[in-house]
């Protein structure tokens, strides 16, 4: 044990003893709390507190993070957040349009704007924006983004949170979109409420409010929008509920449909009329809000009254007279070289025609009243019948009226259009016209007047330059007419006349002629020989309206006109302009018209005397009665109808014997009581005119000889000052009268049908005479 003196520290008073390796007198540096800590059981670092003098954390506590590494996290996804949206601004581009936004039916119109027909699967029709009224836009956009032409903004990003969060947690599907994101989703996206869509929504949104005007994002925006009823943009919508277009949209009109782009089927009031109360808070919100805009006047909005709109119609589609009037006008456009079938397939097309709708509406009226309503389903014949019609004005070609059909989703070709039927004797004027124009004369030398005396006996041998030419066409029902005037001939439908005196003038002849009038070239079976008289050629309704019209405007002829004016998206289509020329002369169409006046006032087309004015016309039948004609006119208004048989199962043309309760139809009959009823209507708001004629010389009916009756009731010129026509109008020393079982053209053996009009191919293997039992 040493001796030398022991030197104690001394006790600390806390009885905390020293940290190992610490130095003596050294302070601690655990004072206060942490000393007094550690002297009760601490022990440790610092006194045996937590880092920096704390107290560790323990048990539940753990889990939970600190305010720094909250912070720490917060910034962090701050960055990342923001290194994502750039790099997603940068990857998505702009794409192209969604089919189904840009997708638009072709609508067609009649001429003062109310819808036809609308050809496409979406029911839209684009509008530029300074076509939709300053009051509907602002409508727009009191209902749904107020602050649009004053925000540089193109996203919500607080209302857009909301949206999201409320869709996230269960509380609803809710928007939150600017205007600019409801056109992105309507026109570039689609319609699915995603986190992914919202969010290419907004980067797209911002993209496309960089490089569009607001315009043109709104403009967009009333294009693709859906309000119900099928309607997507605001034309459709506005002829939807008020079939109007949208410029003539007033103020309360256009609060409605801006209040239906929230929810259209929550607002509709006439499909769910316990959804008005609803409607009406919404229409008020939206004028409130133009009223808070200065967008309205107050004294204004409290006189503005809700405005119901219209029956909610049915989708008609091309049903009933529709699909025949678009199938004829997109033929007229195709052949008219303004719009090809693949060009209007694309939609988008707004076409307005020259129908008049309530002469359309008439000429409806008119078949059902004296065709269709006369057929039952007890008459098997009656199956058969079809009517075709076409009305033109005369001085502008414009077509006024079509009838195609009884339906066209039941018969889908057009009876005003096809041409595949026999046009029978309403072709004979034209006969008379060509010999007028032509200055033709008999075969003794004698200039053709209607003063002209012909030999009208049955089954008559026509004659040509080198003789008789086997060619015999039987009359009405086997009528011998013995020798009358040109005039009688057709006011009577005498085929012996006809294809003699067709044959005087020469078929050629007569063929130009027609195409001068408005018989298309290519017309089937017209063809140059003498049964061209008696209507074998298979020309459309529309084509004999056409032609028609020419005479009816004193000779002038300029195609018809079925399209006033075409649009896309705001912009015009250059249409053809109409020419007119002098196609035959005035003398020859006027000559014309004062024959085919007596047809009407005592021949076989005393049916049309009920349409009340001044007016002129002509019947005929085809071969075997498979169609009556009635083709006429008034000074301001051509008309033609046609009444057909088709078997309707094998599309066959069939004899109308029978049909409507009838033993036949013939064109006096239905035809003309239809053409006069119809143009009864459609002039009864129009002045009657009188014709104004200047006729060829020796044509007036004064001049007409006067002919004694025979003992077999044929006539004799004998005491008549006007001389007879030598050859042409007498029977030829051939045994005519034995060939009453050969017909046939320009010298081909045929064979002769039945006692009728018309002349066609038949027989063995040549032109047979007639057409059966027609009227003449």
């Amino acid at each position: 044990m040493s001796d030398e003196p022991q030197h104690w520290a001394p006790r600390d008073p806390s009885g905390a003893a020293a940290a190992p390796g610490s130095h003596q007198g050294a302070p601690t540096g655990n004072t206060g709390k942490n000393q007094k800590n550690g002297a009760n059981g601490g022990g440790g670092r610092n006194g045996g507190g937590g880092r920096n003098g704390r107290k560790p954390r323990t048990g539940w506590r753990r889990a939970v993070p600190t305010w720094r590494m909250t912070l720490g996290t917060v910034l962090g996804l701050a960055v990342l957040l923001g290194v994502a949206v750039f790099a997603a601004y940068r990857l998505v581009d702009i794409p192209a349009a969604n089919a189904a936004a840009t997708a638009q039916s072709n609508v067609y119109l009649y001429r003062d704007g109310s819808v036809i027909a609308r050809d496409g699967d979406v029911n839209r029709e684009k509008v530029k924006l300074s076509q939709v009224p300053p009051s509907v836009r602002q409508a727009v956009l009191a209902a749904e983004d107020r602050d649009f032409y004053s925000d540089d903004r193109a996203v919500d990003v607080k209302a857009m949170v909301r949206a999201g969060w409320n869709t996230v947690t269960g509380k609803g599907k809710q928007g939150g979109s600017t205007i600019t994101q409801q056109y992105v989703k309507n026109y570039y996206l689609g319609q699915e409420r995603t986190v992914l869509r919202k969010a290419k929504e907004a980067i797209i949104a911002v993209k496309l409010n960089r490089e569009e005007t607001k315009d043109q994002i709104f403009e967009g925006y009333l294009n693709t929008s859906y309000f119900g009823r099928n309607a997507y943009g605001i034309q459709a919508a506005a002829q939807a509920y008020y079939g109007k277009n949208v410029e003539d949209l007033t103020t309360a009109e256009g609060a409605y449909l801006a209040s239906l782009l929230n929810a259209p089927s929550a607002y509709d009031v006439v499909a769910h009329p316990d959804n008005e109360p609803a409607a009406q808070r919404r229409w008020n919100y939206v004028l409130d809000g133009m009223v808070k805009e200065d967008w309205l006047d107050a004294a204004e909005r409290a006189t503005t009254e809700f405005p119901t709109p219209g029956e909610a119609k049915a989708s008609t589609g091309l049903s009933g007279q529709r699909g025949y009037i678009v199938q004829a006008v997109e033929d007229y456009l195709n052949r008219r070289g303004v719009l090809d079938e693949k060009t209007l397939a694309t939609g988008g097309y707004r076409i307005t025609t020259t129908l008049d709708k309530a002469k359309q509406d008439a000429f409806v009226k008119a078949v059902d009243t004296n065709v269709m309503s006369r057929t039952s389903a007890e008459r098997k014949a009656d199956r058969n019948v079809r009517v075709g019609g076409a009305s033109i004005v005369p001085a502008t070609g414009e077509v006024v009226a079509l009838y195609g059909g009884i339906d066209y989703t039941k018969q889908y070709v057009s009876n005003a259009t096809r041409r595949d039927y026999q046009v029978g004797s309403i072709f004979k004027p034209f006969v008379l016209t060509s010999a007028v124009v032509n200055d033709s004369t008999t075969q003794d030398g004698e200039r053709i007047t209607p003063n002209t005396v012909y030999d009208g006996a049955n089954k008559r041998m026509v004659v040509g330059p080198q003789g008789p030419t086997d060619y015999a066409p039987a009359n009405e029902d086997d009528v011998d007419h013995g020798d009358i005037t040109v005039r009688t001939a057709t006011d009577e439908s005498v085929n012996a006349v006809y294809a003699q005196m067709a044959q005087d003038v020469g078929p050629g002849k007569v063929r130009d002629t027609a195409v001068a009038l408005g018989i298309p070239t290519d017309t089937p079976d017209l063809t140059a020989s003498p049964s061209i008289a008696l209507g074998t050629a298979n020309a459309s309704v529309l084509d004999m309206t056409e032609a028609y019209a020419t005479l009816a405007d004193h000779g002038r002829h300029g195609r018809h006109v079925l399209v006033e004016k075409v649009t896309k998206d705001g912009a015009e289509i250059e249409l053809p302009e109409r020419t007119t020329d002098q196609a035959v002369s005035r003398e020859a169409a006027d000559t014309t018209t004062a024959v085919l006046r007596s047809v009407v006032e005592g021949g076989t087309g005393t049916a049309a005397l009920a349409v009340g004015r001044p007016a002129v016309g002509k019947t005929g039948t085809a071969e075997e009665d498979r169609a009556a004609w009635f083709a006429g006119y008034t000074p301001d208004l051509a008309t033609v109808v046609a009444v057909m048989g088709q078997n309707p199962d094998t599309g066959a043309q069939t004899p109308l014997y029978g049909a409507l309760g009838l033993p036949r139809v013939n064109g006096g009959g239905a035809p003309a009581e239809t053409w006069a009823a119809y143009t009864e209507a459609a002039l009864r708001s129009s002045p009657a005119q009188e014709f104004d004629l200047e006729t060829a010389p020796g044509s007036d009916e004064e001049d007409e000889p006067q002919l004694d009756e025979n003992t077999d009731g044929s006539t004799d010129p004998s005491s008549s000052s006007e001389p007879t026509t030598g050859p042409s109008g007498t029977t030829p020393s051939s045994p005519a009268g034995d060939s009453t079982d050969t017909g046939g053209t320009n010298g081909t053996a045929g064979t002769t049908g039945g006692s009728g009009e018309t002349g066609s191919t038949g027989g063995t293997g040549g032109e047979s005479d007639s057409g059966g039992d027609g009227e003449g």
